[in-house]
């Protein structure tokens, strides 16, 4: 790490922060949404991964999959807290932070079941035009019982993808949907395409996952205008979320900036301004500054070199 990452003689702030996720770490393993805080899946899943994707403290990454494996339910599900089992979109993210770990591959296939038989709430398109994007096409959701957006379907395929379930009928929808939902104009957001007619504007962190998700399942001429939304907005895009996800949306079709290190740098200097970033979101932006192509974990204990 200290060879890609010292600057001259100035330690780099990824290396800092990336120590600095001890402060979230909890004594039966797994981390805390903030220092100080209680345990959560996302924030779990997130963490132990840019830890791997640095090559750090392999033995706290197991206890944290080991975890994330006692948070898990009966059904397969993993759900935000034990309250709020609806809340089950932290599933996907459980499936990749256990994609490279044969140990807990049962608890991966169990997820990866309960992401196969559940969807988000489909119906009929509507007639009177109060949005413009195909309601009947069967993705994934943040809570039982709504509709199937951008964000979650995305995550889901990425965790089918890493489990190798991309050619899955049910992963085939969701690149349907993701195609569906694409702007007009490029770039997704949370779902909706147009309301009453309008269209709605993009955000660099859905269309980051949207293009991560379709690599290999959509040509490149069908989301190049998304693709130039995307290499526009991360000229300025310095927040965790929209500057992890676009990075490692870019990164997968092989369109990673120069510049990624250092902008990444110039967001973590930002928590001195506006605070500490949620775990989930500054693993995100970690897990980003080593996944240079996107996420590829392999099942081998050791992250996907890609230098």
């Amino acid at each position: 790490m200290e060879q890609r990452f010292r600057k001259g003689k100035r330690l780099s702030l990824i290396e800092d922060e990336l120590k600095k996720l001890e402060t979230r770490w909890l004594p039966e393993g797994g981390f805390s949404g903030q220092p100080g805080s209680d345990f959560r899946p996302d924030a779990t899943a997130w963490g132990l991964m840019a830890w791997h994707s640095a090559g750090l403290y392999p033995e706290r990454v197991k206890l944290a999959q080991d975890r994330l494996e006692q948070s898990q339910s009966k059904d397969g599900r993993v759900s935000f807290a034990d309250d709020h089992p609806e809340a089950y979109w932290p599933t996907a993210d459980a499936i990749v932070a256990w994609s490279f770990s044969p140990a807990h591959q049962k608890a991966r296939e169990k997820a990866v079941e309960f992401l196969l038989r559940t969807s988000g709430t489909v119906f009929k398109i509507s007639e009177k035009g109060i949005v413009g994007h195909d309601t009947s096409i069967r993705g994934w959701t943040w809570i039982d019982k709504t509709h199937s957006w951008v964000e979650p379907t995305a995550m889901g395929l990425l965790a089918l993808q890493i489990s190798g379930n991309a050619d899955h009928a049910r992963a085939k929808e969701g690149y349907r949907l993701l195609l569906n939902r694409q702007l007009g104009s490029g770039g997704w957001n949370y779902g909706n395409t147009t309301t009453y007619c309008v269209e709605l504007h993009p955000s660099m962190e859905s269309t980051g996952l949207a293009l991560h998700a379709l690599v290999g399942h959509a040509a490149e001429k069908q989301v190049e205008s998304s693709l130039r939304f995307l290499e526009q907005g991360i000229l300025t895009a310095r927040t965790p979320l929209w500057l992890g996800w676009s990075l490692l949306g870019l990164g997968a079709w092989g369109k990673r900036p120069a510049e990624a290190l250092e902008w990444i740098e110039i967001a973590l200097q930002r928590q001195v301004d506006y605070g500490s970033y949620n775990t989930a979101w500054l693993g995100v932006l970690l897990t980003a500054a080593f996944c240079e192509k996107g996420l590829a974990f392999k099942e081998s204990g050791a992250s996907e070199k890609q230098s």
